[in-house]
């Protein structure tokens, strides 16, 4: 009797399960390749790719301040690179790849770590030492109130890159395959 009840429990279970797909479970099995987003409205300003890109003010981790505008107006650069970073191994392996790979063959593209974790300029520029990144290609911000973070949609490994007019040309989490062909295909 208790192997009826157990498989009377398991489907009715599974009705549940099914039922509450909805109409959606055939769309699960059979994924489209097409961009479910809605568009973007070109000359809006946001943090999607295509998009111009939010302004800021924040410090470095040496207190000098940096702006997007100020940013992107560097003679001879085609554009920015914000890594956001959490100083973890993932985040250290992925800015060893940037260091490595990325910094030396773009040399026309400035390179921000965005250290949103550590709470105090004082505190990244502590983390930027610790890390082994003073002095390494990386400007390191001091994104103390999580502005950048909120304003581009942030989260650890996120990866924006934004060409020298503010179009933000990338936004997603680190992959060296498609952040070489940002950096190749910036004007």
């Amino acid at each position: 009797m208790g192997s009826v009840n157990l498989r009377r429990l398991l489907l009715l279970l599974i009705i549940i399960l099914l039922a509450g797909c909805g109409g959606d479970l055939l769309d699960d099995l059979n994924p489209s390749d097409k961009d479910q987003r809605p568009a973007v409205q070109t000359g809006t300003v946001g943090p999607n790719v295509g998009q111009n890109a939010p302004d800021f003010l924040i410090s470095d981790s040496l207190g000098n301040s940096v702006t997007l505008s100020t940013a992107l107006a560097e003679p001879g650069k085609r554009g920015i690179v914000l890594y956001f970073t959490m100083w973890c191994p993932t985040c250290d392996s992925e800015m060893s790849n940037m260091l490595s790979s990325h910094i030396p063959n773009f040399p026309d593209v400035r390179f921000y770590a965005v250290d949103y974790v550590s709470g105090t300029i004082a505190g990244t520029r502590n983390s930027e030492l610790s890390n082994g990144y003073a002095g390494s290609g990386f400007t390191v911000l001091a994104d103390t109130a999580q502005t950048l973070l909120n304003l581009y949609n942030g989260s650890m490994g996120t990866t924006v890159v934004i060409d020298k007019t503010g179009i933000i040309r990338s936004n997603e989490n680190y992959k060296d395959d498609r952040l070489t062909t940002a950096l190749t295909n910036l004007p």
